[in-house]
């Protein structure tokens, strides 16, 4: 029963430890997922003038 005194806290010291690691990189995940799915709305909204038509005036 002393093992389990001594072991005890530093096991729920880790655990919170691990939760809140996880949480962090979730949360990181799903903000790198909606800055690049921003990113691509953006990228697809601009029109970029090589793939336009070619409007120069002729000489």
């Amino acid at each position: 029963m002393e093992y389990v005194a001594v072991l005890l806290p530093s096991i729920v010291v880790g655990l919170i430890f691990w939760f809140a690691m996880k949480s962090i990189f979730n949360a990181d995940k799903s903000e790198r997922q909606a800055e690049a799915r921003a990113q691509a709305e953006a990228d697809a909204r601009t029109v970029k003038p090589s793939d336009g038509p070619d409007t120069a005036p002729d000489k």
